[in-house]
């Protein structure tokens, strides 16, 4: 029978029904037997849990015998893409079912919750606690329990076809699930409630809302008692049931309560303690029932000595049949109240507490529950801005209260180190106040919860926030997420108050702009956490469209507790100030996923792509051929140690496919690849080979190893191309320089029209600090450690492209030459600064003012760069970055640690932590003058013009046209169409004659534009404002004015 239904549809599947028009008639499908899924419980281990295990029951409702041979438990998230077969399904255990017999399935869980009975059968399916599906499924074909590669779902997701859903036998969904029986799904569970089959089983409606319902759970085994359906039970011999009644106390108050017991069927004539009475407790005589059905009595008494304190009394109940019950009644006598502390004279008005170490007693609303503890907040508090009215209670496990609760907390109070390191000079200056040393809460009631703080981050984050420390606040937006590393690891977001989070020296020359961005961005930094300290949350939280939540995506708002913390478990890492939301975020795609590489136009496409290790052979010392015992080659030893990039051939055909996938969407006439295993030719062999076999055919070749060698680093950078669009000229070569353990390597390569043009790959030191000394220390100006280092390959790069530059045997001279790689420095620091210096032209901070590759300590900048020479400058079109790997979390990428909640996909996006750059050239031929004062006519195609000596009238035609002044014998010329916004006027190689590059020239007064009667001027003043000399006109444009030009767009400058 068709047990399975989708929302507003038909039981029958779209296939079934298809067939059923073909063949005139219903499809009848796979007769199964009546195994049902009684009892499904998602919350075990979590916060609060009953019970520490997930688990899920099975029931045979049936008449027979059934085998399980081949059968299989099966899960899929609510609303996911992830099929049953990827989420571990659980093959149940080799034994027949009998007639009402129940099977006990344990799943995964956590610390928090008591044992379950011994389940039949233990798996690792790690269920949502509120929401998901599971599906009990038949063997296959084959007899076999495999997997599903659907999820039931909509036709958007992996809906199950007619074959799949021939196997399903059972479906429960529950909460929000898309996929389950009937015209409903089962109730929403929690970490207490579980979902319950009707009749213990026996009813199946086929409707998941009709024939479930919740309760606390109560998993059975197969050694509970049978529940045979349809059978007339035996009469119950009737449970015994006791009533026990607390008692309530002050200190030096004597008192008494009765406690009772009835037996419908029996009569109860025995009453016994469990174990001794504290001193002060009495228990009286027992007055017993007088039959059957009666209630038997009897009197606990407590004296006025009693201590302070609750003192839980268990009795034991029995009757005349041999039955015993139990119940527990508790006497809590009342200490003298002690005297209250205010929360906002606990917290004090600096970073500590003035009542550090002292016990204190205090009174307030919970406004937010953690798996360790619970904020407490004044609802009043005391009108002083400088302090906080709220703390931090920790209890160190999950907490008995909830939001809105109003308790008395009594306990020590604690400056508490997050980082508990001593070495963490950040979080030592920032403890978070809180009251541990085994707190005592007592509940007073419920209260409302006190209304949020608003704050805005650009006038009170920061240091700001400590006055508000433990408080409920509504964080006013908009707000841009601009991190999302740790977001799978530990359900951590970066989010900015405004635009997002740029690179200081992105933007800025290190120096005091550069420090007022840092300062700007720290204040403008919230960490959005997911209100636990468990690591590797399942589900991952915040995720959107696409199973991802990108940076520069924004929130109106943010409303929760201000916490401080640790922004990962590193104790030594970043900690700052955190805020745990009380109303769920919602997120906005205001940074789209883009499917295509950005449009750069040109003839060819050139461009770079780190790779993040793309290794053959892995950490586990077996490689992607089948060998094993290997290892990686890092400065002349060899072990597996050395390895990077994938731990195993599983990941590494999932990091495979993702770059594969990006690599062939790029289309690249030359790609420059960084950070391959250094091993010869094997990795970046194994990578064309993959793109051909994706492509159907030799599309890509690799450029061999230079003789001059790839260095002695583990990683090495090389290039590949497309032999029918280009040509390799000569031999590759490699700057043998002792400053690059990655050697820069160059190859040069001509069309089939004969432009050639060369392109060298770099990868530059990294940031990191290890084995840094002397200048390479970091010296605190956001350029990292190193930056001596890089500004020395920078130098060095400059005279292997004087060399590369100059003719050599079988290389004619070629001075059109592009820089590309990962250099490791931002836009503004001083490698880069080095290179414009020398003439270099930085054609992505032509295009874009806010440019980036990578995303650090959630602030974004380039670390990926395009610079071209001077010749070279005019034949670029555009140059930008493919943002498909810095905004996206680390968690989509290829590894499989951490991940109970795994997103891969084999997609362009996270198939690296670096976003690529391409590059457009128009390497067409220019066009020039014949003769001096002569005329250029374009063509209705995009040209670059070079105008030649003397005063040249230019007409460039419909095109995008690049007008070309080289020198200033050149000046004078009349261009007689430029249209700003399409046209470009190149004066790179002009300013690399006169020393000029890389700084600002319209700044400077070294280029001018001037309005005219005739027109606008473009003028060249060689030694600027500030200079004797006379500038020079360069172009006259017509019929345009200043207003209408923007230089970096226009002039690129």
């Amino acid at each position: 029978m068709s047990r399975l239904a989708r929302p507003a549809r038909p039981r029958l599947a779209p296939l079934a029904l298809a067939l059923a028009a073909l063949l005139g008639g219903p499809v009848a499908a796979q007769s199964l037997p009546a195994l049902v899924i009684s009892q499904v419980y998602g919350g075990g281990g979590n916060s609060g849990a009953t019970l520490n295990k997930d688990y899920v029951e099975l029931f045979n409702r049936g008449s027979s015998a059934v085998s399980l041979n081949g059968w299989s438990l099966q899960y899929a998230s609510s609303t996911g893409t992830g099929s049953f077969a990827s989420n571990s399904p659980l093959a149940l255990p080799a034994l027949t079912l009998q007639p009402g017999q129940y099977l006990l399935l344990g799943l995964a869980g956590g610390a928090q919750g008591g044992a379950l009975p011994a389940p039949d059968r233990e798996g690792t399916i790690a269920a949502a606690a509120a929401n998901g599906k599971f599906v009990l499924v038949a063997p296959d074909a084959n007899g076999a329990a495999t997997g599903l590669a659907c999820n039931g779902g909509s036709a958007a997701s992996s809906p199950c076809d007619a074959v799949q859903l021939a196997r399903i036998a059972d479906a429960v969904g529950y909460g929000n699930a898309n996929y389950f029986e009937g015209g409903a799904a089962a109730p929403a569970l929690s970490a207490t409630l579980a979902a319950f089959r009707a009749l213990g089983g026996c009813t199946d409606s086929n409707h998941n809302g009709k024939d479930f319902s919740t309760a606390l759970p109560a998993p059975r085994n197969s050694a509970s008692p049978r529940n045979p359906c349809g059978v007339t039970p035996p009469p119950l011999d009737e449970p015994i049931v006791p009533s026990c009644t607390a008692l309530n106390l002050k200190v030096g108050q004597a008192g008494s309560a009765a406690q009772t017991a009835r037996d419908p069927d029996g009569v109860v004539n025995a009453v016994r303690v469990v174990g001794s009475l504290p001193a002060g407790l009495s228990l009286g005589t027992l007055t017993p029932a007088t039959g059957a059905g009666g209630s038997a009595s009897v009197t606990l008494s407590a004296s006025a000595s009693l201590a302070a304190g609750s003192h839980p009394v268990a009795l034991s109940w029995s009757n005349d049949t041999g039955q015993s019950a139990g119940c527990t009644a508790t006497v809590t006598v009342e200490a003298p109240a002690a005297a209250l502390t205010p929360i906002p004279s606990i917290q004090g008005t600096g970073a500590r507490s003035p009542l550090a170490g002292q016990t204190v007693s205090t009174e307030g609303v919970v406004t937010k529950v953690l798996n360790n503890g619970f904020f407490l907040q004044d609802p009043v508090g005391d009108g002083n801005p400088l302090s906080s009215d709220g703390l931090f209670v920790f209890t160190g496990s999950a907490p008995t209260v909830a939001a809105g609760d109003r308790v008395r907390v009594s306990g020590s109070v604690i400056e508490f180190d997050v980082s508990g390191s001593g070495a963490n000079p950040a979080a030592e200056a920032r403890p978070l106040t809180e009251i541990g040393g085994s707190p005592t809460v007592v509940k007073l009631g419920t209260a409302a919860l006190p209304a949020p703080v608003v704050l805005d981050l650009e006038t009170q984050g920061g240091d700001e926030l400590e006055r508000f420390e433990g408080m409920l606040v509504t964080v006013r937006g908009p707000l841009t997420v601009s991190q999302n590393f740790f977001l799978g690891r530990f359900g951590q977001l970066t989010v900015a108050a405004g635009e997002r989070l740029e690179t200081p020296t992105n933007r800025h020359r290190p120096g005091p702009e550069a420090q007022a961005l840092a300062e700007s961005n720290a204040r403008r930094s919230l960490l959005l956490d997911d209100s636990s300290s468990l690591q590797n949350p399942q589900p991952i939280p915040y995720l959107g469209q696409d199973a991802t939540v990108r940076a520069g995506d924004t929130t109106p708002q943010l409303t929760g507790v201000i916490d401080f913390g640790l922004y990962t478990a590193s104790t030594t890492g970043l900690s700052g100030y955190r805020l745990q939301p009380t109303v769920t975020p919602v997120f906005s795609r205001a940074n789209p996923r883009s499917s295509q590489p950005p449009a750069v136009g040109g003839s060819h496409r050139v461009a770079s792509f780190n790779l993040l290790n793309y290794f053959t052979t892995f950490t586990d010392g077996r490689t992607a051929d089948g060998a094993s015992g290997q290892g990686c080659s890092l400065g002349g030893s060899v072990s597996a140690g050395n390895c990077r990039g994938a731990d195993n051939l599983a990941e590494f055909k999932r990091q495979q496919a993702k770059l594969v996938s990006a690599i062939t969407a790029l289309d690249a006439d030359v790609l420059g690849l960084i950070e391959l295993q250094n091993k010869g030719m094997t990795a970046v062999q194994n990578l064309v080979d993959a793109l051909n076999t994706e492509r159907g055919g030799p599309v890509y070749a690799a450029v061999a190893d230079p003789v001059s060698g790839t260095g002695s680093d583990a990683i090495k950078t090389a290039l590949i191309y497309q032999p029918a669009r280009l040509s390799p000229v000569g031999a590759s070569l490699s700057d043998p320089a002792a400053v690059h353990n990655r050697p820069p390597v160059a190859q040069t390569f001509q069309t089939a029209a004969g432009s050639r043009f060369t392109v060298v790959v770099n990868h530059f030191k990294s940031k990191g600090c290890d084995g840094a000394s002397g200048a390479d220390l970091d010296l605190g100006d956001g350029q990292g450690c190193f930056n001596a280092t890089r500004v020395a390959q920078a130098r060095a790069l400059l005279g292997f492209i004087g060399r590369l530059q100059a003719a050599r045997p079988g290389v004619p001279a070629t001075p059109e030459l592009l820089v590309l790689g990962d250099l490791n420095a931002y836009a503004q620091e001083d490698p880069i600064a080095t290179l414009r210096a020398a003439g270099l032209v930085d054609e992505i901070g032509r295009d874009k003012a806010f440019g980036y590759s990578f995303v650090f300590d959630g602030a974004a900048g380039r670390l990926d760069h395009a610079l071209s020479t001077p010749a070279l400058a005019a034949r670029v079109v555009k140059a930008d970055e493919w943002a498909i790997n810095a905004d996206e979390p680390s968690v989509l990428d290829y590894n499989t640690e951490f991940k109970p909640d795994d997103r891969y996909s084999p997609t362009p996006f996270r198939a690296s932590d670096h976003d690529p750059v391409l590059v457009g050239l128009n390497l067409a031929p220019a066009l020039q003058a014949a003769s001096p004062r002569g005329g250029v006519n374009g063509t209705a195609g995009d040209d670059v013009i070079v105008a030649g000596e003397g005063a040249n009238s230019v007409q460039g035609g419909p095109g995008a046209d690049v007008f070309v002044i080289r020198s200033l014998r050149e000046a004078g010329d009349t261009v007689l169409d430029f249209t700003p916004g399409v046209d470009r006027i190149e004066l790179a190689e002009l300013i690399a004659a006169h020393g000029l590059g890389g700084r600002d020239l319209i700044a400077s007064g070294h280029v001018l534009l001037q309005d005219s009667p005739r027109g606008l001027g473009l003028l060249f003043d060689t030694d600027g404002a500030a200079g004797p000399a006379r500038a020079s006109l360069l172009l006259l444009l017509p019929g345009l004015s200043r207003s209408q030009i923007q230089p970096r767009r226009d002039l690129g400058l």
